[in-house]
């Protein structure tokens, strides 16, 4: 059966999510930039309230996906943090200068999560080769890779999401997300082969899930 996880930059939007049926929480803050490590105390809350699954957001500044030494140790050390919280899962992602999968970094995160899953977020989309750095995240014992299909959005990356799904040959998750709604989101789910999906769910120019379109994201994967 198809998943949903939702995107959520503050604890309403959490709350909502849970309650109108997502599978799962991606919890940060700052959507302006994407998306970037949330605050602790009110990650405790949403961890005290959620019987979902809780990933969060380990991305220390917005921008880039290249980091320096001191942003890389904040990671790590943010990652044991969320991980003693309770939180079930991460996602991060770094790459180096030449835009390929920084494996060594990467694979170093992976292992202090702990058996934890990680998702290697949108940083794929702006990788030089997508063929090979799927091959990369999956060396690095990633999950789930959440892109876009290196596309500004689902729409446009649909055929590259398909061909993502295919290469995958199950070894790895592609959740398509990035511009995805209930107005697209079954087409992309017959058409890319994926079987987790990923949205903000925000269609009123807030920053806060809506709950009618969490309702009618799960409806769309879920009846059929």
């Amino acid at each position: 059966m198809s998943k949903i996880e939702i995107a959520c930059f503050n604890i309403e939007a959490a709350r909502i999510a849970q309650q109108h049926g997502a599978d799962r929480v991606e919890f940060c803050a700052d959507m302006q930039v994407g998306g970037t490590t949330p605050d602790l105390q009110k990650t405790e809350i949403v961890r005290r309230e959620l019987h979902i699954a809780l990933h969060v957001m380990i991305r220390p500044r917005g921008g880039n996906f290249v980091y320096s030494v001191e942003e890389f140790a904040q990671m790590k050390n943010e990652i044991l943090t969320y991980s003693a919280l309770g939180a079930d899962g991460f996602v991060f992602g770094i790459l180096d200068e030449a835009g390929n999968i920084d494996k060594q970094k990467n694979k170093a995160l992976v292992e202090l999560a702990g058996g934890k899953s990680c998702t290697f977020h949108r940083a794929f989309d702006e990788v030089s080769d997508s063929a090979q750095a799927l091959e990369d995240i999956i060396a690095c014992d990633f999950t789930t890779v959440l892109t876009s299909g290196c596309a500004p959005n689902v729409d446009l990356g649909q055929e590259e999401l398909k061909r993502l799904v295919e290469q995958a040959r199950d070894r790895i998750a592609v959740m398509p997300g990035g511009g995805l709604r209930s107005t697209n989101i079954r087409r992309i789910w017959q058409e890319t082969g994926a079987d987790y999906f990923h949205s903000s769910a925000i269609t009123d120019g807030s920053e806060t899930a809506v709950a009618i379109e969490v309702d009618a994201l799960v409806q769309a994967v879920k009846l059929y």
